[in-house]
């Protein structure tokens, strides 16, 4: 029976794999739009900065002296802060000089964090006392991770316009938290387990103000484009107005 559960456990990380590859490279819309703009317009880079440390420390985490059969963890996660990491960097060349330096700060605050946390559980801890400090910080960080979109829902929930939370991103965490949540109820890992369930519950949140949303944001490019041609018409260019609704 211990031979089955090991094998869906397998597949279902694996999933978590596909799930997560997904989730990572959502973003490359988004930030093919920054560098053709060359603006990170009102796009926040604090989701990303979190996001990359939390794979630091997720990879961390599923190391073999860490912890057992927890491999898959680490393959995804290495990779996830590869992509982040290289978000990070966009964001920074692009971003308005005051968020470039809030962005920076965390970036080198999240750097920081990291290496301490990797010092202190080699040196310090040891067999499950280790799995136990590496285990709560990557739970701690994953929180934080999936939390950080907070200020996308207030920015949301205050323009009344979904047009800064792709619908994809929100998609992509709820099947990758699903995922991963099973994954860990079959090898009862607490701590996988408990950031992927906040991790699910801010996907549906931010699915169900996608979908409150999502018309609004249509309608205020119509409003927009109308009103936009009524200026025009009467500052006396009637004969150039073109009307383009979606």
């Amino acid at each position: 029976m211990s031979g089955l559960v090991h094998t869906v456990q397998f597949v279902f990380g694996i999933l978590g794999n596909v799930a997560s590859l997904f989730l990572f490279l959502v973003p490359t819309y988004t930030f093919k739009r920054i560098i053709k703009n060359k603006s990170t317009e009102r796009f926040s880079g604090i989701p990303y900065v979190m996001a990359f440390l939390n794979c630091l420390l997720t990879a961390w985490y599923g190391l073999p002296f860490i912890t057992s059969n927890n491999i898959l963890v680490t393959t995804i996660n290495g990779t996830g802060a590869t992509i982040e990491l290289i978000y990070v960097l966009i964001f920074l060349l692009y971003a308005p000089n005051k968020q470039k330096r809030k962005i920076l700060a965390i970036f080198v605050l999240v750097l920081v964090v990291f290496a301490a946390a990797a010092v202190i559980s080699v040196l310090v801890f040891h067999g499950k006392n280790r799995e136990l400090f590496c285990g709560i910080a990557s739970t701690v960080f994953s929180i934080v991770m999936y939390a950080a979109p907070l200020s996308i829902i207030r920015l949301v929930i205050t323009t009344k316009s979904v047009e800064y939370m792709p619908f994809l991103l929100s998609f992509a965490a709820i099947l990758s938290c699903t995922s991963w949540f099973i994954y860990a109820i079959l090898g009862m890992d607490p701590y996988i387990g408990i950031s992927t369930v906040v991790g699910l519950t801010l996907g549906i949140v931010q699915l169900i103000l996608y979908f409150c949303y999502c018309d609004k944001k249509i309608l205020n490019k119509k409003t927009f484009a109308v009103e936009e041609s009524q200026q025009n018409m009467d500052n006396g260019h009637n004969n150039d107005v073109k009307l383009y609704l979606p």
